[in-house]
C-alpha cells in the first residue's frame, strides 16, 4: 500500500501537475485574455503593499531559479566545476534560507493586507486569497527542510531528489522510488510544489507568463496622428536619443475638440 501510494504521488502525480501547467496555461491565454492579470489594489495601503511585494517577488524569483538549477542541472555539472555536494548544501541552506525568509516577511505582509483590510478582503477573490496561503504554507515547508538538512551535510539526501526530478523530465521509470524513505517534511514539500504547479493555470500567478522582458530588445515606435482627415495614421520609429511630440492639429472648417493627445 505504501509503495502504491508512494507511486502515485510522486511517480504518476507530477505529470498530471506539469500536464495541466502547460496545457491549462496555453488555454488560458488563447480564451481568457483578458483574465491574464495580476490583479491590482495599489491604493489600499501602499507602504505594506510595496513591501510586501517587493520582498515577496526578489524571495521567490531566488527560490524558483535555486530550485530549477539545484534541480535539474545533472550532478556531473557540479562535479566538473569542482562543486562538492557538501558546498552545494551549503549554499542551498544559506541562499534558500535568506530568500526564503525575505519572501516569507513579504507573504506575510501581503496575507496582513489581504485579510485584515475590510475594504481589500470584500475585493478579493477566493483565489486570490487561496494562492497566498498556498505559497505561504510552502514557503514554511520550505524553511521547515533547514533543520533536516544539516543533519545531511554529505550532500546524499539533495542527490536523491536531483535524480527524481531529472527523471520525471526525461521519463524514467521507477524513479518515485528514490524519494519513498525521505523525511515526511520534504514529502510534503514536494506534494505541494507540484499542487502549485495544478492550480496555476486557474490563478493570478499566470500573470508570471506576461513578465515584459520581450520589451527590452524591442525598437521603439510612437503614433503619429495626421492634420488631413484623409491620410491614415502611421507608426514612426524613434531614433535613439531622439524624441519627437507632434500635436494634433484641428483640420480647416471643422468644428470639435481637439483629439486627445
Amino acid at each position: 500500500m505504501h509503495e502504491t501510494l508512494n507511486y502515485i504521488v510522486f511517480g504518476w502525480y507530477p505529470y498530471l501537475c506539469l500536464t495541466v501547467f502547460l496545457v491549462g496555461s496555453w488555454l488560458r491565454f488563447d480564451r481568457e485574455q483578458y483574465s491574464w492579470r495580476s490583479g491590482s489594489s495599489q491604493l489600499l495601503r501602499r507602504r505594506q503593499l510595496m513591501w510586501g511585494s517587493n520582498l515577496f517577488h526578489v524571495g521567490i524569483l531566488l527560490i524558483f531559479v535555486g530550485h530549477f538549477v539545484g534541480l535539474l542541472t545533472p550532478i556531473w555539472v557540479f562535479d566538473f566545476i569542482g562543486i562538492s555536494h557538501t558546498s552545494k548544501q551549503w549554499m542551498a541552506i544559506v541562499i534558500g534560507g535568506v530568500a526564503g525568509i525575505a519572501c516569507l516577511i513579504g507573504t506575510t505582509l501581503l496575507v496582513h493586507r489581504r485579510l485584515f483590510d475590510a475594504r481589500i478582503r470584500k475585493t478579493s477573490s477566493f483565489g486570490d486569497i487561496a494562492v497566498l496561503l498556498l505559497l505561504y504554507a510552502q514557503l514554511l515547508l520550505g524553511l521547515a527542510t533547514i533543520p533536516i538538512s544539516l543533519g545531511h551535510l554529505d550532500g546524499h539526501e539533495m542527490v536523491k531528489f536531483m535524480t527524481w526530478a531529472q527523471g520525471i523530465l526525461t521519463l524514467q521509470p521507477g524513479v518515485s522510488s528514490l524519494v519513498a524513505n525521505v523525511h515526511p517534511i520534504f514529502k510534503l514539500h514536494l506534494f505541494l510544489g507540484m499542487s502549485i504547479f495544478l492550480v496555476f493555470p486557474f490563478t493570478r500567478l499566470v500573470h508570471v507568463w506576461s513578465a515584459p522582458i520581450w520589451y527590452l530588445g524591442r525598437r521603439g515606435y510612437q503614433v503619429v496622428r495626421s492634420s488631413n482627415p484623409s491620410r491614415p495614421a502611421r507608426s514612426a520609429p524613434l531614433t535613439s536619443g531622439t524624441r519627437k511630440v507632434i500635436r494634433a492639429q484641428r483640420p480647416p472648417g471643422r468644428v470639435g475638440s481637439i483629439p486627445a493627445e
